[in-house]
């Protein structure tokens, strides 16, 4: 059986979009396509199961018939390092890893889908590099854009692979600037030849990648809807923080920024509100926004796609009714900034199974930018001990 470990110089670098990419590619060429995930760190609960949330994206995506316990085998909750550390875990962990792994004895090939970097879940004897080993099977290493960073990244996490005898079959780097670095990919080719480690193809930067749609923020930050806005599905364009003067806020904001504020700040939501109706240039003034008998423009773009209104503090009705008069997606969290801006943070790099333009545009990227052949190529025959 052929198969590939991806791994990672850390978080959000690109694994599920590199994951979503490669399978669809083994599926195109016919093969019997396995895919598990050993280690999570995301624990979601799917038809009452915990399981990894890629897990649970691959099989949504795929239709993939084995149970979590296969697909996602371990899985940290909140709280299980410590539990561990202290004793109190006596499964062996990594039997449940192995187990699972030897289900797919009789696939073409399987994807292994890592987590962080190189080292993460050394905590519980589980890192990346330890997992890989116990399942013989050849990593390949996932950075994003740059020409220093993700060689040094590569190169300090391949040295743990090769502590534990895990040849590294290769690169790929994410979120290239191509337009902006012509000659990029032959750059990081010759950085990396020094440390023999193949550069298997670079992937471009597509921002829409990187951002959800109002529904996903809704869905994310368990808001109250105050406002839904003429589009769920409008995919959002960048966030900002409305936690400065109101002038100053609307030089910050385009037609497809969500605003992240206070629910008592009204005087930015009004400002906002009043903006988005009038479709005005940012460089108006406060007064010229604040003015009662302002009219409807024809064709105007908006000063904001919606607002994330926080700390629990509900607008007064004129301010709502001001919203729903601009048809402003809004919504109510109890969170305060901070907590919320996380939250919507690890939307952005999140792909989820509701996103289908996304996942799509995935696929056509990775088709189009890797040599699936070629990665399949670098996958090594493992026997697996039942």
């Amino acid at each position: 059986m052929r198969q590939i470990y991806l791994a990672a110089t850390g978080q959000n670098r690109g694994k599920t979009t590199a994951a979503l990419g490669l399978f669809e590619g083994f599926i195109r060429r016919g093969l019997d396509a396995g895919f598990m995930k050993p280690v999570g760190q995301r624990t979601v609960i799917d038809a009452g199961e915990p399981a990894d949330e890629d897990a649970v994206l691959m099989r949504a995506v795929f239709g993939l018939q084995e149970p979590y316990s296969i697909l996602s085998p371990v899985h940290i909750p909140r709280g299980f390092t410590k539990a561990y550390i202290a004793g109190e875990v006596v499964e062996d962990l990594g039997a449940k890893i192995v187990g699972a792994h030897a289900t797919f004895r009789d696939r073409e090939v399987l994807l292994i889908e890592g987590t962080g970097h190189t080292g993460v879940g050394a905590v519980i004897g589980l890192s990346n590099a330890a997992v890989a080993a116990s399942l013989g099977t050849p990593a390949i290493i996932i950075s994003e854009g740059g020409v220093g960073r993700p060689i040094d990244e590569i190169v300090l996490n391949a040295s743990l692979f090769a502590k534990h005898g895990v040849p590294v079959a290769g690169a790929i780097v994410n979120k290239v600037d191509v337009e902006a670095q012509p000659g990029i990919e032959k750059v990081l080719e010759r950085g990396l030849a020094p440390y023999d480690i193949p550069l298997l193809g670079v992937l471009p930067v597509r921002p829409i990648l990187s951002n959800p749609t109002l529904e996903m923020i809704l869905e994310g930050v368990r808001g109250e809807t105050i406002h839904p806005g003429p589009d769920l599905e409008r995919v959002i364009d960048g966030v900002a923080i409305g936690a400065m003067e109101p002038g100053h806020m609307l030089e910050r904001v385009g037609p497809g920024t969500l605003v992240i504020v206070p629910g008592d700040r009204e005087d930015v939501i009004l400002t906002l509100t009043t903006a988005h109706l009038m479709g005005v240039p940012r460089t108006a003034s406060v007064d010229e926004l604040t003015q009662p008998t302002l009219q409807l423009a024809d064709g105007h773009a908006g000063a904001a796609i919606g607002l994330v209104l926080t700390g629990g503090y509900r607008p007064r009705k004129p301010v709502i009714e001001a919203i729903r008069r601009a048809d402003l997606f809004a919504t109510l969290v109890p969170h305060d900034t901070y907590t919320v801006a996380s939250e919507v943070h690890d939307l952005l790099v999140k792909t989820h199974a509701a996103d289908r333009e996304k996942i799509e545009l995935i696929k056509e990227l990775v088709g189009r930018n890797l040599d699936i052949d070629r990665i399949l190529g670098v996958a090594t025959e493992a026997r697996i001990e039942a």
